[in-house]
């Protein structure tokens, strides 16, 4: 069965992967973010109320116990303005700064840093009947509600468990001294929000996984897109095709422009042809030519017709082709074999010379 292209079944390349974040689509889960804000505020209520509380009350007491001395003109409304924000904001400031981390946490714990204005640009398919049907009734609204239901369902009953058994407690609230009160009700409000948070655990980490394994599905990708993004990538296989045959052909046209040089060609004799290069002085020799079948044939052909001497040795042919490269010096440990042929070679060359008249 033949595949279909249009089924994105391929998981997402990385490529793809990153391509989304710079778009600023990444896997998010709001209710995460919830729940390091409800810890961060439990963290900030537990350590910081006394606190905030003492810095908070002194300044407003002070205001309400002076109040007739203040100069109501505008200079003087503009000077207590700037008093009494200077005393909140350095009673303040702690605590929000533990709350703008646990923003930041929320968001850091699930995806690296993104820095997008795509978001910001209007889409005119968001105003599309179907599309808000889509959103309406999909999947994703299905899992809002049922994800709703459930934590209504959770914190009721959380709210219960703890506030049930204080409920003697609570009723005797309106009997005792105002001052007492505030004890109490942090107290209660500390427990019912750590209660909270706990619960609500287990809930921001299966919307996480809900919410990364919808994003995830989203980006597959059909065959026909994995195809189109390696060529994006790596380049056209049919161009890459010919670049490699234009360059096989140029350098086969080297070699054979180069065998006329060549001190001699060690051969096969048919299959394997290797063409190397010596004279006096040279640490070793060179091979500047080789090649198999076709290749080799034609290298015997044009050092026929330059009067190449051509050497039959099996085993040293094939050795060379598979260890030397083309311009490079034959490895050490064929030095001798080749140095047997060359001057063999040599010496044909020196006894032929001899025989001129």
């Amino acid at each position: 069965m033949a595949d279909d292209d249009s089924e994105k079944t391929h998981d997402p390349t990385q490529k793809k992967l990153d391509d989304a974040h710079e778009r600023g689509d990444v896997a998010k889960s709001q209710e995460v973010n919830t729940w390091f804000l409800l810890a961060g505020a439990t963290l900030v209520l537990s350590t910081f109320n006394g606190s905030v509380g003492g810095g908070l009350q002194t300044p407003l007491k002070n205001l309400l116990q002076n109040s007739w001395m203040m100069r109501t003109d505008g200079p003087g409304l503009l000077m207590l303005a700037k008093s009494l924000c200077m005393s909140i904001l350095s009673t303040m400031g702690m605590p929000i700064l533990f709350l703008v981390i646990a923003a930041l946490a929320g968001n850091l714990v699930q995806h690296r840093l993104v820095f997008s204005t795509e978001g910001l640009v209007p889409k005119f398919s968001k105003l599309s009947p179907m599309e808000g049907a889509k959103r309406v009734f999909g999947k994703q609204a299905l899992a809002n509600f049922l994800k709703g239901l459930f934590k209504l369902v959770l914190l009721g009953a959380v709210m219960c468990a703890v506030l049930w058994p204080e409920r003697f407690r609570l009723d005797a609230l309106i009997h005792i001294d105002p001052s007492a009160i505030l004890g109490i009700t942090t107290s209660l409000t500390l427990q019912l929000m750590g209660s909270v948070v706990a619960m609500l655990a287990f809930v921001a980490i299966a919307d996480f996984f809900f919410q990364y394994r919808t994003w995830y599905e989203k980006l597959k990708m059909s065959l026909q897109e994995v195809k189109e993004e390696y060529k994006q990538s790596e380049g056209d296989p049919h161009i890459k095709g010919k670049i490699k045959q234009l360059r096989q052909q140029n350098m086969k046209k080297r070699m054979m422009a180069a065998v006329p040089k060549a001190s001699v060609i060690i051969t096969n004799p048919t299959h394997y042809a290797v063409a190397l290069s010596y004279e006096r002085g040279m640490t070793a020799p060179i091979c500047v030519a080789k090649g198999v079948d076709n290749i080799a044939l034609k290298i015997r052909e044009v050092a026929g017709k330059h009067d190449i001497p051509i050497v039959e040795n099996v085993p040293l042919a094939r050795a060379l082709y598979a260890t030397v490269e083309i311009d490079e010096e034959i490895p050490g440990e064929h030095y001798h074999a080749v140095a047997e042929v060359i001057g063999y070679v040599m010496g044909l060359k020196r006894g032929l010379s001899g025989r001129t008249p």
